[in-house]
């Protein structure tokens, strides 16, 4: 082995790396100050806050508090903020007093007559507190949900370069016979007379829908029918539609779904709503 590679010195671990190079040494005169790091282990919104954590805490019953010992703890925790310099609201201040003035009502002696009649020390403490644990446990909840821009972003897309062209639904049989039924029921109820039977002619029916369908670009399905003619003249245009469509004479479609039928002339670029 090598002489060099036995007697080369261990490199000591870096501390740091500056700019990309290990930092191996320290410098001889680093100074710490004693308030560089200051470590918060608790934060509360205010002094109920803070009573409400040292009640949960303990799991004592917020409706029997000992105030002895939370007046103990509280002002425990007021020394101790004070101790690592941190600002002290004087709310805190304030409730600290509260406390030492229900503790020491607590402690006075009270005559039996006027025991009844006077309340409990602690009575609004318990309501404030009970109050301000239901706005906090709605908050909480509140803060659970869903929220635009932390948890939901809205998307937006430019589609005005966009040329999409709409995937027609297909027309089904049972669809025609709903719409033909549909027509039907009203001329039913437009029949008031009888009419007198005249030979009608489906080829001479296909001939009338064709023309009528040559001045616009698509008709309605029920705008096929004549009202007057009653049930047989309906269905024989009904039968018409079915043989121009069968000969792809007629196009018959929905301009979206669940849309009424319309029918134009087989190969027509556009349709409207004549």
């Amino acid at each position: 082995m090598p002489e060099s590679i036995l007697e080369r010195p261990p490199v000591p671990p870096a501390y740091a790396i500056v700019n990309g190079a290990p930092f191996n040494q320290l410098p001889e005169d680093l100074y710490i100050p004693p308030d560089a790091l200051e470590v918060f282990l608790e934060l509360f919104e205010g002094p109920l806050d803070l009573l409400l954590y040292l009640i949960r805490r303990q799991n004592l019953d917020i409706i029997n508090i000992p105030i002895a010992q939370i007046t103990h703890q509280y002002i425990s925790y007021i020394q101790v903020m004070d101790s690592l310099k941190m600002e002290l609201a004087a709310e805190y201040l304030v409730m600290a007093a509260w406390l030492a003035e229900i503790k020491s009502r607590m402690l006075l002696p009270r005559q039996q007559e006027a025991e009844d009649e006077e309340d409990d020390p602690r009575a609004t403490l318990i309501r404030r507190l009970q109050e301000y644990e239901c706005i906090k446990s709605v908050a909480e909840e509140i803060d659970l949900m869903p929220r635009l821009e932390r948890d939901i972003f809205a998307a937006v897309v430019d589609v005005s370069k966009l040329d999409i062209e709409p995937t027609l639904p297909d027309i089904q049989l049972k669809e025609m016979l709903l719409a033909f039924q549909d027509v039907l029921k009203r001329v039913e109820q437009l029949s008031h007379h009888h009419i007198t039977k005249e030979p009608l002619s489906v080829r001479e029916r296909m001939s009338t829908i064709l023309e009528n369908l040559k001045g616009a670009d698509s008709l309605l399905f029920s705008q096929l029918f004549l009202r007057k003619e009653g049930r047989q003249g309906v269905v024989v245009s009904f039968l018409a539609i079915l043989e121009l469509s069968k000969e792809r004479l007629i196009d018959i479609f929905q301009s979206e779904p669940y849309a009424e039928l319309r029918v134009r002339t087989a190969g027509a670029a556009s349709f409207g709503g004549n």
